[in-house]
């Protein structure tokens, strides 16, 4: 059998491994016989119809036994022609969202692979009680898309995410963020993720801190606080993995043993910025690295910027720690401001030209002037408020080690040493409590004090 003009088996096999489904009758019990031949060329327009059937079949009762078990089954059919979909329309192409959400993602891939007229298409989005598209509007498209339309690409993407353990998500699956569809025809098809079940899971109840690549110390030191404090009252946190504060808030998360979603411009199996590959490699271990965009796909600024709607779309408020007049970080923020979300940012001095974009969010898009992490909480006040003996508690009982000792040996180096002033900056502790952290950690070997300063010693547990 053929489905979309390649050999079936391989293509539900790569299919069924990104979408964490391993039943051997995955492929009959979600529809995939129902497929069919439907050729992936440009005369797939009547042998295509069977795929559209099955597509629009929907969700299949879940299967027990496979990993995620519990959530709608989604025909490969349709697993397939999303995945597909990632790769032809550019993040946030209107047409193709409103085109996918009116007909499925196999009816659409047919009507771009058999250059359906205008008048057939706004006939299906009719029957589909869609808006109709302007003939231009379609000719666009199809010029867009034609240069795409290629089956290797995708199975090159598949391959690869096999490869790197990146599942593909589709709008009904359990772990879908439901608050991306906020977004409309310009929410994401599909997403590609590296990461954990309860990272995703956390999005529900998550903030995004963005700012900006060219950080001052004030706003790391900002960042840090926040991003600690955030994630010890319940929250997960959001960004977009760049230098400067998303990397610092994706930083203090993981010490404070939090959940933390990066979003990407490229693809989930190369990293970047390069210089971050460290710590995305953590984040997908412990958090979550989410794209739209398939494996292989490198990042480029309007991607970029396509991918900061959904770091707003994603999280249930916006807070803008540090940015200039012009950083992409408003860009953000404006997206957060048009779906209606909560928007905060965090005042700098006023002679700082990288505050001035805060100041400019406060002023002109009111936005909520916020301080600190109680005040970025109330925002959105659904976190549990601990106090500081539940924090340390609940720290301990998941890492062995508090939370204020695990961002002191977080800000500590193996070899160069650290007096307490820079590793009190570095952990956004008082100096005070880092001196009586390092005590505790001197007398149990942890640490050592040199001639240049605090060192960890040797192997430390953190």
């Amino acid at each position: 059998m053929r489905m979309f003009g390649l050999d079936e088996p391989e293509v539900a096999s790569l299919v069924r491994a990104v979408s964490g489904s391993t039943d051997a009758d995955a492929a009959r019990s979600t529809g995939m016989d129902a497929a069919g031949s439907t050729g992936m060329d440009a005369a797939a327009d009547a042998a295509g119809s069977a795929a559209g059937s099955a597509a629009e079949g929907g969700a299949e009762s879940p299967a027990s036994g496979a990993p995620g078990a519990g959530a709608p089954r989604i025909a490969l059919a349709e697993r397939f022609a999303r995945a597909s979909w990632t790769g032809i329309a550019e993040p946030g192409d209107r047409t193709a969202g409103a085109l996918v959400a009116a007909l499925g993602a196999a009816t659409a891939l047919r009507a771009a692979l058999g250059r359906w007229d205008a008048a057939e298409v706004s006939r299906r989005l009719a029957e589909a009680g869609a808006d109709p598209l302007e003939e231009a509007e379609w000719a666009g498209a199809q010029a867009r898309w034609q240069p795409r339309l290629s089956s290797e690409p995708v199975l090159t993407a598949l391959r690869q995410a096999r490869r790197f353990g990146a599942r593909l998500l589709v709008p009904g699956d359990r772990l879908w963020p439901v608050q991306l569809n906020d977004l409309g025809c310009h929410a994401p098809i599909a997403l590609w993720v590296r990461g954990t079940d309860e990272a995703l899971a956390a999005l529900s109840r998550s903030l995004a801190l963005v700012g900006a690549r060219a950080a001052t110390g004030y706003g790391e030191h900002v960042t840090m606080e926040a991003s600690a404090g955030l994630v010890d009252r319940g929250y997960a946190i959001v960004s977009g993995a760049a230098y400067g504060i998303d990397g610092m808030a994706h930083r203090a998360a993981l010490a404070s043993s939090g959940r933390t979603i990066a979003f990407l411009a490229g693809g989930v199996d190369r990293f970047y910025p390069s210089g971050h590959d460290a710590l995305l490699t953590r984040i997908a271990t412990s958090g979550a690295v989410v794209s739209e965009l398939p494996c292989g796909s490198q990042p480029t600024k309007w991607r970029f910027l396509q991918r900061n709607r959904l770091i707003a779309a994603g999280s249930s408020a916006t807070i803008v720690l540090e940015a200039g007049y012009r950083s992409g970080s408003l860009n953000t923020a404006g997206h957060a401001a048009a779906l209606g979300r909560p928007l905060g940012a965090v005042p700098g001095p006023v002679t700082s030209a990288a505050s001035a974009g805060c100041h400019r969010l406060i002023r002109e898009f009111d936005a909520v002037c916020v301080t600190d992490a109680e005040q970025m909480a109330e925002l959105v006040p659904f976190g549990a408020r601990l106090d500081d003996d539940d924090r340390t508690a609940r720290t301990a009982r998941s890492t062995g080690r508090p939370s204020e000792e695990l961002r002191v040996l977080d800000a500590l180096a193996a070899r160069s040493g650290r007096d307490a002033d820079e590793v009190a900056m570095r952990s956004g502790l008082a100096t005070a409590q880092v001196q009586a952290v390092l005590g505790r950690l001197q007398l149990e070997g942890a640490v050592r004090e040199g001639e240049r300063g605090w060192v960890r010693a040797g192997s430390v547990s953190r």
